[in-house]
């Protein structure tokens, strides 16, 4: 039975006015969270002015925190809309980026959630209403551990590429679980974590999923240790959203609430790049946010995923998001872009290596080579590294000599004069695709 473990950084999460005792501030624990369909998510608007200070008075508490949490106003309306609706407020939290003051919620029992959410969506006072949903990562078990030693960071040439750019000091955010920031091929690349799901550093360093992500985008070169990365001088900012649903395993399930923390910590750190191996529903306080970032010109680099067949949509299937997935995967939708994703060899907890397989492994080499690209030119929008990616890919230039992969040095080579890539001359990006881009 899938259950939903949520938390966030104490600190990090302010409370609504007088809710009913819950704990950790921000903190839901499996006790809390046994029955998933009783949370929603409801947000009000956060602009309003703080409320004078009383006459001889000076303000105290949240009155004068010049922004730091929600406005009065908008903790008077929670509270307003919890007393009306019968509502248990878990945990709430200002989005200063949307200009939103959040919360999770328990409906009553024996309250139907759609009844609840159609009402709060026809309240005046409610900007957002949805349920708590979730999230898996994109993986699958691996089947033979000794097909080859990175196949992948060959197959797109990243080699080659590297002869220009190794991704110096771009900022890329990992929204996935903890990953072993003591590993030996990754602590040099680690800048700074958060973990929105509890305090264990512990567990945080054990996660399998996030380290094999943050290897292949950028384990650390020529140190004698295991692999290289995609981008190995690429900056890591990692923030733990999603749990592993066991010890040892791949897979991992995350959810609103935790997602929206993780990618409001990547905004505010100004990252450049956000890394979200993920798939799941369409999500309207996710959307919102993604929508932000890229307005900000953050570039994007999500899992693709088959479209639901009833048409509602899926989380990063939104225009400005790379998509990618694994070569071969006929399901995706076809504006994707895709890179190797079978037997992947990457790192593990404990200064381990291993092969992993699936769409997780090809969106995070994606996002090691959309690395290598802004280390050149920082300011390259999301449709013009789309353009590049798919237009010097295999399938982009209809050759009939390789599979669809993304190509790393054909890429690069589109915006670096004289750049060779030495495997065949089938890897030089078509004449169209240089000419756009300024080189000769």
């Amino acid at each position: 039975m899938r259950w939903l473990l949520i938390g966030g950084l104490a600190a990090a999460v302010c409370a609504c006015g007088t809710a009913p005792s819950r704990g950790a501030a921000g903190r839901l624990t499996p006790a809390v969270l046994q029955s998933p369909d009783r949370y929603i998510v409801a947000a009000v608007d956060d602009t309003a002015p703080p409320a004078p200070p009383p006459a001889g008075g000076t303000p105290r508490g949240y009155d004068g925190n010049g922004g730091y949490g929600p406005t009065w106003h908008a903790r008077a309306a929670m509270r307003s809309l919890a007393h009306t609706y019968d509502l248990t407020e878990i945990a709430a939290w200002p989005i200063h980026p949307l200009r939103l003051h959040c919360a999770v919620f328990k409906i009553p029992d024996g309250t139907d959630r759609a009844t609840v959410l159609a009402l709060l969506e026809r309240d005046g006072r409610v900007k957002l209403a949805q349920p708590l949903q979730d999230f898996v990562t994109r993986s699958e078990p691996y089947n033979d551990p000794y097909v080859g030693l990175q196949t992948g960071f060959a197959a797109m040439h990243v080699a080659d590429a590297q002869e220009s750019s190794q991704g110096e000091g771009v900022r890329v955010a990992i929204i996935d679980t903890g990953v072993d920031t003591l590993h030996p091929d990754l602590k040099m690349s680690i800048a700074a974590t958060a973990n929105f799901i509890d305090g264990d550093v512990a567990r945080f360093r054990r996660d399998r999923h996030g380290t094999e992500i943050a290897g292949v985008i950028a384990a650390v070169a020529n140190n004698h240790e295991g692999i290289v990365g995609v981008a190995p001088r690429a900056r890591l900012y990692v923030y733990k959203a999603c749990w592993q649903a066991r010890e040892g395993a791949d897979a991992a399930l995350c959810n609103s609430f935790t997602l929206a923390q993780a990618l409001v910590a990547a905004l505010d750190a100004n990252v450049q790049i956000i890394n979200m191996s993920l798939a799941g529903p369409a999500d309207p306080l996710l959307h919102d946010l993604i929508q932000e970032a890229l307005h900000r010109g953050v570039l994007l680099v999500g899992a693709a995923a088959a479209l639901p067949a009833d048409g509602s949509g899926s989380l990063l299937h939104d225009p400005g998001v790379l998509e990618v997935a694994s070569v071969g995967n006929t399901a995706a939708p076809v504006s994707s872009l895709h890179a190797p994703g079978r037997e992947i060899l990457s790192l593990l907890p404990g200064g381990h290596y291993d092969f992993a397989s699936g769409d997780s492994m090809a969106t995070a080499e994606v996002s090691g080579v959309v690395a290598l690209l802004l280390a050149k030119r920082p300011g390259l929008s999301a449709a013009a590294v789309y353009r590049l990616l798919h237009d010097t890919s295999a399938s982009g230039a209809a050759r009939a000599d390789a599979d669809d992969s993304v190509n790393a040095c054909a890429a690069m080579a589109s915006i670096v004069a004289n750049l060779v890539c030495s495997r065949t001359r089938s890897d030089q990006p078509p004449e169209s695709v240089r000419a756009t881009a300024g080189v000769p």
